[in-house]
């Protein structure tokens, strides 16, 4: 994939495409910037920011969105027992609310169908108030909480459904 769309199926300005070891310090400095924010309100450092993401290159499904070939976001993607997993998404600052982040969510939901799931579920810390509501916006649900180390992980699901043919 080459490019993205845009609701009014205008080009999108960034270009997404699977992470290469060439990606570890952009994928890195994408989930330092997104998650800094967080460090006040939580009190430690978000997991995202303590990945090896060498380590996340060469083991998951990593996507970079470029835009004039500097990456401005990430997507970490994995299989895990309960299903696939959106497991980091990362958009820098001056990025987020451009649609960017949208367009790797729905990217996806696209590689969970692609690759057989019925839905696809993430993770977010309960204090990133905001990040709940933007994936309850889009259709995903709270089934469970679980507390890690004095942290709340709050889990929710997406179905998603096949196109049809």
């Amino acid at each position: 994939m080459t490019s993205s769309t845009t609701p009014t199926s205008q080009p999108a300005p960034w270009t997404l495409r699977r992470a290469t070891a060439e990606d570890e310090a952009a994928v890195a400095a994408c989930a330092h910037e997104a998650f800094r924010i967080y460090i006040p309100r939580l009190g430690v450092e978000p997991r995202p920011m303590q990945r090896d993401y060498g380590e996340a290159i060469a083991s998951l499904q990593v996507w970079v969105a470029s835009l004039a070939q500097h990456t401005v976001a990430a997507l970490l993607l994995d299989v895990t027992d309960e299903g696939f997993l959106v497991d980091v998404i990362a958009v820098l600052p001056p990025h987020q609310g451009t649609r960017v982040g949208r367009a790797l969510l729905e990217l996806a939901e696209r590689e969970a169908v692609r690759q057989g799931h019925a839905s696809i579920y993430l993770y977010t810390n309960e204090k990133m108030t905001e990040n709940r509501a933007l994936y309850q916006r889009i259709g995903y649900v709270e089934y469970k909480r679980e507390t890690l180390d004095g942290r709340t992980r709050v889990y929710l699901r997406k179905p998603l459904h096949a196109p049809s043919k």
